[in-house]
């Protein structure tokens, strides 16, 4: 096998059509073709590094191994000892807390040398800079880093949904303080100060006046570019779940929130959500408002959690935010209950796949799911006086109360849960104050 460089021609007497020209590292690699090629070894199994900084994705590791590929997982040191599929692992790597993600790269490129990586996954939202690095920097097929920030940067997906015409709430980046005046002074209050990479409901801190603001923005010093200013819209949220293969939403499931999780997540109490009737008015439009999104943040292949809120004061359907991983909360787990898909399971099937068109979504059941959730005051609290045909799963987690229900009767979910939402409220029901940061 020769090389040759800056696409030189073969050397003389090789035939252009006996060879494949393959670019390796800005050079071109003349290598024989099919004829030649019935020699070489056989294909190796594909190898994906899963990355995550939180107990997470364990189903995806399995699956992948079902499919025959070698797994490498890269966690925090304090997960050692966290329940991972170690029968679906090929090795498994620790970082210690705090550590750069420049030596993450250095790290990860030492292990390329003697491992073959054809995929690096985030599994959690939180390590998904580090992935799309590590892909850059070893050229490996996936998001990069420019299409990363439209799902971890609350201000670069509101710019580019609002470019491309997808409607949000009137915001302004806290950057210039004259822009951030004259906004308050022709938006008016109140307003949501919220992180640009934080998850989820985490850090938002809600804002009244222009001089609530102020004082606000002077504790955050140096760190107020790295939050965005935006309406506060009273309505009912929403999420759609996606799964995307080649740019085209193959799967979407659509569900409304009982209560806004920022209400939830600040406020405390019963956190409920549900599958929407199919076909219905709400159903069509979030399907088409997630359908434009996802073609507008350049998402070509993996799973999505969008939100949208309806508001209240005009009808019309907003963007929240997008997020390219599985949703939290055992929505994955309601997902499942409703259509049978399991997003963690079809997340790595399109992963393998890559973007060579062979990924095919299963059968999808279309019945009805729910979620109830809840902190709870006993360390294990005892759900079985649920016992209706619809509670499909029982979770089972320190301090918290919760069911996964699934129905065939679109409307038998909702009054379920109403009902269950109260009793949780006087048999479970605890509250903390809000984190600012997600726990592992």
């Amino acid at each position: 096998m020769a090389l040759r460089r800056d696409f030189e021609r073969p050397p003389l007497g090789w035939k252009q059509s006996e060879y494949l020209i393959l670019p390796r590292l800005g050079a071109v690699i003349f290598s024989p073709t099919c004829r030649e090629m019935n020699a070489m070894p056989e294909p190796r199994p594909l190898t994906l590094l899963c990355i995550t900084t939180y107990e997470k994705g364990q189903e995806f590791m399995r699956e992948c191994k079902r499919q025959g590929c070698r797994v490498i997982l890269l966690t925090a040191e304090k997960l050692r000892d966290a329940d991972w599929p170690r029968e679906s692992l090929d090795e498994s790597f620790y970082l210690p807390e705090n550590i750069a993600l420049a030596d993450i790269v250095k790290a990860v490129t030492h292990l390329a040398r003697t491992h073959k990586l054809d995929r690096i996954v985030a599994l959690d939202e939180y390590d998904m800079e580090t992935a799309a690095t590590l892909r850059e920097h070893l050229r490996i097929p996936g998001m990069g880093l420019t299409t990363m920030r439209y799902f971890r940067d609350k201000l670069a997906m509101r710019m580019r949904a609002l470019d491309r015409k997808v409607r949000v709430p009137d915001f302004v980046p806290v950057v210039n303080h004259g822009d951030i005046g004259y906004y308050m002074e022709h938006v008016p209050g109140p307003w949501v100060l919220k992180p640009r990479q934080e998850a989820s409901a985490i850090g938002i801190k809600k804002i009244h006046t222009a001089e609530e603001l102020w004082p606000v923005l002077e504790l955050l010093g140096d760190r107020q570019s790295s939050y965005l200013l935006e309406k506060f819209l009273p309505g009912d949220v929403y999420h759609v779940d996606s799964v995307v293969s080649e740019n085209e939403v193959v799967f979407a499931n659509v569900s409304k929130y009982g209560k806004p999780p920022m209400n939830v997540a600040q406020g405390g109490g019963i956190f409920t959500t549900f599958t929407l009737p199919r076909r219905g008015e709400e159903d069509s439009a979030l399907r088409s408002m997630n359908r434009e999104l996802i073609a507008a943040l350049g998402f070509v292949r993996g799973v999505a959690h969008a939100e949208f809120i309806k508001a209240q004061a005009d009808g019309h359907f907003y963007f929240l935010e997008c997020a390219a991983r599985v949703g939290g909360a055992y929505i994955h787990e309601m997902v499942e209950a409703a259509t049978g898909i399991n997003l963690w399971r079809e997340w790595s099937r399109i992963e393998i796949a890559g973007p060579d068109g062979s990924y095919k979504l299963p059968s999808v059941r279309e019945e009805y799911g729910g979620v109830i959730l809840s902190l709870a005051r006993q360390q294990e609290p005892d759900t079985s006086g649920y016992n209706d045909g619809e509670v499909y799963l029982r979770i089972k987690r320190h301090h918290h109360a919760g069911l996964v229900l699934r129905s065939a009767d679109a409307h038998r979910i909702p009054k379920l849960l109403d009902d269950y939402a109260r009793r949780f409220a006087e048999e479970f029901l605890a509250i903390e104050p809000p984190r600012d940061r997600p726990t592992a």
